[in-house]
C-alpha cells in the first residue's frame, strides 16, 4: 500500500483540542508510561501516578496555563511541541548547570515534542515547532529558548529527543547559547510579536 503524504495542521491545546490531545496521549500509553507532557510543569517521580498527571494537564488546558503547538492530520491529532513560560514550565533537564549559567529568564520554553507511532519521520515535529513560534509571536513574542539534544550522528533512542534535535532548532533560526550536558544545549532566538 502506498502511504499518502500528510496535509498538516497546526492547532493550539485548548477545550476544544482536548479530546484530539487525550486520544493521542492514551494511544501511546500516556507518553513515556503517563507522563502527559506534565513533566515540565512538576516534578515526576515517585507518588505520581498517570491519572493524576492525565487530570492536572487537563485542568490546566482548562484555565489556560499550558501552551503547545498541536499537530493534526484530518481531524486526528498525530503530535505536538509544548511551550510556555518559565512559570508554567519551571523544571527545566539538567537543571543544576542550567542555573549555573542562567543570566537572565527567557519570555517563554520549548520543552517537549511527540510525534505519535506511525507519524514519525513525515514533518510532524518541524509543523509543531513552526506553529509553537507562530503562537509565541501571537501571545507577545519574545526571546525564545529550547533545548535541544544534539545527536552527532549518533543513533539516539526518541526517548532522547523529547526535548527536540538540534538541527530542528537551528533550522528555525535557534543558535547555540550554552551546553548544559555533554549532548544538551540552551539555544535561544527572539520572535517578534503578531
Amino acid at each position: 500500500m502506498e502511504r499518502r503524504e500528510a496535509v498538516l495542521s497546526v492547532r493550539p491545546l485548548d477545550a476544544e483540542t482536548w479530546p484530539a490531545f487525550a486520544a493521542l496521549v492514551e494511544a501511546n500509553n500516556g507518553v513515556w508510561g503517563g507522563c502527559w507532557c506534565m513533566g515540565f510543569h512538576v516534578k515526576l517521580g515517585k507518588g505520581r501516578t498517570a491519572a493524576q498527571n492525565r487530570a492536572e494537564k487537563e485542568q490546566r488546558v482548562r484555565d489556560g496555563s499550558t501552551h503547545a503547538a498541536l499537530v493534526f492530520d484530518g481531524d486526528q491529532c498525530v503530535g505536538w511541541c509544548q511551550f510556555g513560560t518559565p512559570e508554567e514550565l519551571p523544571e527545566v533537564k539538567s537543571k543544576r548547570l542550567y542555573e549555573k549559567g542562567l543570566t537572565d529568564l527567557p519570555a517563554w520554553r520549548i520543552t517537549c515534542f511527540f510525534t505519535g507511532k506511525g507519524h514519525r519521520g513525515r514533518g510532524v515535529a518541524d509543523a509543531a515547532l513552526t506553529g509553537a513560534l507562530a503562537q509565541i509571536a501571537q501571545y507577545g513574542g519574545g526571546t525564545v529558548e529550547g533545548y535541544p539534544e544534539e545527536t552527532d550522528d549518533r543513533k539516539v533512542s526518541g526517548s532522547f529527543l523529547h526535548t527536540g534535535p538540534m538541527p530542528a532548532f537551528e533550522s528555525h533560526g535557534f543558535t547555540r547559547v550554552r551546553p548544559i550536558s555533554p549532548h544538551r544545549w540552551v539555544v535561544a532566538r527572539t520572535v517578534t510579536p503578531d
